[in-house]
């Protein structure tokens, strides 16, 4: 029987062959959408099986011979790597069947074009969480940068979408130099993760490797300040890409934060997790309410991305610190919930993602200030993106609450730890989690109520469509995935121990759960029960309902809804997402660059616009930016076009060597 690592590998194959059949027909949207997409989908439920079944057996290992001479692949898949590579096929899946029905002739590149792209985009990724060294794992890590910046740069006509996608690949770029050091200051005698894991270093190489893995890894997560490309590269790509990205490809950086951490550094500092912890809640704030003030759909949920990414980041401090004081049960309860999370995000914002792809090709508007009312045309969209809206905002018994409620217990069980300002630091950390996740609710309700709910804004709106089948299905897929990790959340911890007893050598065991009641800490503090919460709602719904129909039945009139005193009410009317996340902006005012556009009194069509930019672009980006072009314009000056002056060039430069070389 193969074993599990050779049948990754062979997913991986399947992949980029799939990817490379799109050429032969290249404009052929049923051979490459419905066939080579659908194809994709079944080898991306395949690696999931795979990996489910791997989670809790033995390292197993291969070596390729894929790579340069005496640079071979050595690849390996233990429980980390099969939890990740779960979430990849998952998530691989449901993108991909939606994808066979949504792509179009117009979505820039040709089809055949976009399948390689995609399906070379999936092999790496896969490929990053088995590599075994730093030359398998640059390789892959720099394929999946550049598919990836080809699936952002689709419609490349565009010069906003041009402009993104060199964001994107400049950052992307910095960040992996950073993970290359970092595999430099790692190094323990050959290039292999093995030989790296056996070395010994001192403390401030070991703390130099985390914080070049924290900036090199953290730049393809979106922390801050290196997040700023997350915002303008989901926007500008097609929505399946956007959901691929925002869904697995952050969570490879989390992969790369926890392997080195923890799997190569065989020792962790205190305040590697007091870092890691305030710049996770840091970013999630960040993102929280940057995302409470923009009108595009994409740049909604992009920082959305950026809110959760910092959410996960806050919990893997969280780990570090813990396991640090030799606190293993917490460690253990803080790292479930980071990987917890990191699954169900994958699910939540893959399906919204997908939500705002059927909206976009239904309406051919971004803008929440022209949508609304589109649970009429579009119903099946509009339900199951509620789904994923309510497991955004954190609501049981759906998965989002689920891991937040347990990184919420690990903060709240911390016991005293030896240093005084870090059990300071704790109850603020957990005030602002708690504050985050009240601002993600927020969120949720601007993003549905003004997209699905009240009276289309635009004439064009009564046109919309529902999503296909093809597109029906993926968005199923992932509500389904929402409930399902929501109310069986014991048995995806069992899952998850098999990561715990493999990084940080404890687990949570049963914790005093069992199927239906989870007890993470101790049962008579702290427990939760999905299921009693779901019998709960859907008693309270049917015996309200039938209250209703026996009580009232044929007892009610309909009348207009009360109109204010006037009756002339027009969609126009109505909340605008600028009004809506107006509160918001004046209160964390100075997070944003706000500019207003304010119309003349003697205007005949008046419009007033308001923008809140991020201050990290003038700060940070813009002086970067205008010192890279005064040392570019000072080197120019070297290239005088004349053969004398390069000879001068060449002869004070051998003068100079052989003054050394003496």
């Amino acid at each position: 029987m193969a074993s599990a690592l050779n049948l990754v590998i062979a997913a991986i194959a399947a992949w980029l062959a799939i990817g490379v059949l799109g050429l032969l027909r290249p404009q052929s949207i049923r051979y490459v959408g419905r066939a080579l997409f659908s194809a994709g989908a079944a080898v991306g439920f395949g690696l999931a099986f795979v990996a489910l079944v791997s989670m809790g057996d033995a390292v197993q290992s291969a070596v390729l011979p894929l790579g340069l001479p005496d640079l071979p692949f050595h690849l390996r898949l233990d429980p980390l790597s099969a939890f990740f590579l779960l979430l990849l096929g998952a998530t691989a899946a449901g993108i991909s069947i939606f994808s066979a029905g949504y792509f179009r002739q117009s979505e820039g590149a040709a089809p055949g074009l976009i399948c390689l792209q995609y399906h070379t985009f999936l092999a790496a990724m896969a490929l990053v969480l088995i590599a075994d060294d730093a030359y398998a794992f640059m390789v892959a890590w720099e394929t999946m940068a550049l598919a990836s910046f080809f699936l952002v740069t689709t419609d490349h006509r565009l010069p906003e979408i041009r402009r993104a996608g060199f964001l994107y690949l400049l950052i992307a770029h910095i960040g992996a130099i950073a993970i290359l050091l970092c595999f430099g200051v790692l190094h323990g005698g050959d290039y292999t993760f093995a030989s790296m894991r056996v070395a010994s270093r001192s403390a401030a190489w070991s703390s130099i490797a985390f914080l070049l893995a924290l900036f090199g890894f953290g730049a393809k997560a979106g922390l801050l300040p290196l997040h700023i490309w997350l915002p303008e590269a989901h926007p500008a790509a097609p929505s399946p890409v956007s959901a691929l990205m925002s869904g697995v490809m952050l969570k490879t950086a989390i992969y790369g934060l926890l392997r080195v951490s923890f799997d190569l550094l065989d020792n962790q500092l205190w305040w590697w997790g007091v870092l890691a912890l305030v710049l996770g809640l840091a970013t999630a704030l960040f993102g929280v309410i940057f995302a409470t003030a923009q009108t595009d759909m994409k740049r909604l949920l992009a920082y959305s991305s950026i809110e959760n990414i910092g959410i996960i980041v806050a919990g893997l401090g969280l780990t570090i610190l813990f396991k640090a004081y030799g606190q293993t049960l917490l460690s253990a309860v803080s790292l479930t919930a980071t990987l917890y999370h990191a699954l169900n995000h994958a699910f939540f914002k893959s399906l919204l993602f997908l939500a705002t792809g059927c909206v976009l090709h239904a309406t051919h508007e971004r803008s929440l200030g022209k949508l609304g009312g589109l649970i009429h045309r579009m119903p099946w969209v509009a339900w199951l993106a509620l789904v994923g809206a309510l497991a955004m905002a954190g609501l049981p018994p759906l998965n989002g609450f689920v891991s937040e409620w347990l990184l919420l217990q690990a903060f709240l069980f911390t016991p005293s730890l030896p240093q005084s300002f870090v059990n300071m630091l704790v109850p603020l950390a957990a005030a602002a989690l708690v504050l985050a996740a009240a601002l993600a609710a927020y969120v949720v309700v601007k993003f549905y109520g003004v997209v699905f709910l009240g009276r289309p804004r635009e004439p064009n709106l009564a046109y919309a469509h529902d999503a296909g089948g093809f597109e029906r299905v993926g968005l199923v897929w992932f509500a389904v995935g929402c409930v399902v990790l929501g109310i069986f959340p014991v048995q995806v911890i069992g899952l998850i121990d098999a990561v715990n007893a493999t990084l940080i050598g404890s687990t949570l065991g049963r914790a005093g759960g069992n199927w239906w009641l989870l007890a993470p800490v101790n049962p008579d503090r702290s427990s939760y029960s999905p299921v009693i919460v779901l019998s709960v709602i859907v008693a309270a719904v049917l015996l309200t309902t039938r209250i209703v129909h026996r009580l009232y039945h044929g007892r009610l009139r309909k009348g207009p809804a009360w109109d204010c005193g006037f009756p002339l009410q027009t969609p126009r009317m109505q909340d605008t997402a600028e009004g809506f996340g107006q509160p918001i902006r004046q209160i964390f005012e100075q997070f944003f660059r706000i500019e207003r556009t304010l119309p003349s009194p003697f205007d005949t069509r008046p419009r007033y616009r308001v923008t809140a930019e991020d201050h990290f672009w003038t700060w940070l980006y813009l002086p970067i930016a205008r010192a890279t072009e005064a040392v570019a314009r000072l080197v120019g000056l070297i290239q005088q076009g004349r053969i004398s002056v390069y000879l001068t060039y060449s002869f004070f430069t051998l003068l100079a060597l052989l003054f050394f070389v003496r």
